[in-house]
């Protein structure tokens, strides 16, 4: 392992020319707005239900749909593997669902919420994959 100028490491890659980290050197960017998406996700899912606006029915599914969007989206940017990334989103958010259906948080539990993220989290990958489809060279 290398550190590149800006001293985040650098993975030599391996066999097949894929990274030797679930990781990639994408930038201290990209990994510390991933970082304020997860901080973001903490906030709205875990808030008190005191702290939890009243809004008409429907639209905490668009919220959650767009949460997961944004963490699979800035997750890959930062360089997070495609498989990983969708695990670990789709078990946070059954985690989630989980935590806020105790009574100790005195929210809820929603398998519609939890299939809301995990849609969301397809969304987010597919953004990045036509993204970064529009970003390859075309080959003439």
């Amino acid at each position: 392992m290398t550190a590149s100028p800006d001293h985040a490491p650098h993975h030599a890659p391996h066999q097949g020319g894929r990274a030797a980290s679930a990781w990639q050197d994408h930038g201290a960017l990209s990994r510390g707005v991933f970082a304020v998406a997860v901080l973001v996700s903490l906030a709205v899912l875990f808030a008190p239900p005191s702290d939890v606006p009243d809004s008409p029915p429907g639209v905490d599914k668009v919220v959650h749909l767009l949460l997961f969007l944004l963490l699979a989206v800035t997750g890959r940017w930062a360089g997070v593997g495609r498989a990983l990334l969708a695990a670990g989103l789709v078990l946070y958010a059954a985690g989630s669902e989980v935590v806020q259906g105790l009574d100790a948080v005195g929210r809820s539990a929603s398998v519609s919420d939890w299939l809301a993220d995990v849609v969301g989290v397809l969304a987010g990958l597919a953004v990045w994959a036509a993204l970064a489809r529009r970003r390859r060279p075309t080959r003439a």
